[in-house]
């Protein structure tokens, strides 16, 4: 099938997800993430959720009063299922995580190409079915992080949840160069990744929009060299532009101004 890379790269991020909580204690389960207000048990919870509310499960009610970091009704929507499984066990939290995801999978895979292109609902407005699944895996992905995270445990996870993370942000950039970052007309902005998933990235601005380019000869405005894990890391806000712009690993060259402008602007998660 058509999309069978992007239920494998889903696939393949819950089995990552699942083999890193496999057997560990009820304390790792408390550790906090970077999320705020939700530790390892809520992170897994949250993931559960979502699978279960699009599955067709009612948002639980919650009476308790709105935690200060929701900020929407997708917040809402999000914390409800965390705070109403808070209870479970580490047992639980990875059985119902297994359960509801496997059950996505399965529904995924009896998917025709047609259902994958049909428009719907997803949080962040209507969207092909195959565009929502690619923000489920980003997301997906960069919780795996925010796991390891909390406890102390980061790796390099490459394999197809990366490559779509990557992507996803890359194709971000002219958006961020233009609209947010506010660059003239006309100037480039090049972004190097080194690491597995290394590449060259220039964006141009033209009648106010920013547009991939494939090369240019003319000097950029903002050249950033960075590894792929720093360039997603400030992309999903796990990092602030200031540690990103002063990582060792990262090089700044040009208007420093611009790419603190830049920087402050990369982070493109809802």
């Amino acid at each position: 099938m058509a999309y069978d890379w992007l239920v494998d790269a889903l696939e393949d991020t819950w089995g990552r997800i699942e083999l890193f909580v496999a057997r560990r204690p009820e304390r790792d389960f408390d550790a906090l993430t970077v999320c705020p207000g939700w530790s390892v048990r809520d992170v897994i919870n949250h993931l559960t959720g979502t699978e279960l509310f699009l599955a067709g499960a009612p948002r639980p009610e919650i009476t308790a009063e709105r935690p200060a970091h929701v900020k929407n009704d997708l917040g809402e929507s999000n914390e409800a299922f965390v705070a109403s499984r808070r209870h479970l066990s580490a047992d639980e939290v990875r059985a119902d995580f297994h359960e509801a995801t496997r059950a996505r999978v399965a529904h995924l895979r009896a998917l025709s190409e047609q259902e994958w292109e049909a428009v719907s609902w997803s949080p962040l407005g209507e969207r092909p079915l195959h565009q929502f699944m690619q923000t489920r895996t980003l997301d997906s992905w960069i919780h795996l992080h925010d796991l390891r995270d909390a406890l102390l445990e980061p790796a390099d996870e490459h394999g197809p949840g990366e490559e779509i993370v990557v992507n996803t942000f890359e194709a971000a950039l002219p958006f961020v160069w233009a609209k947010r970052t506010r660059a003239p007309e006309g100037e480039v902005l090049r972004v190097n990744l080194s690491g597995a998933l290394a590449r060259s990235v220039q964006v141009v601005v033209r009648d106010g929009r920013g547009t991939a380019l494939e090369a240019t000869a003319r000097v950029p405005l903002v050249e950033l060299t960075t590894p792929v894990e720093l360039f997603w890391r400030v992309m999903a806000g796990r990092i602030n532009a200031e540690a990103f712009l002063a990582a060792s690993a990262t090089d700044v060259r040009g208007d420093r101004a611009v790419a603190e402008r830049l920087a402050a602007s990369m982070n493109v998660m809802p």
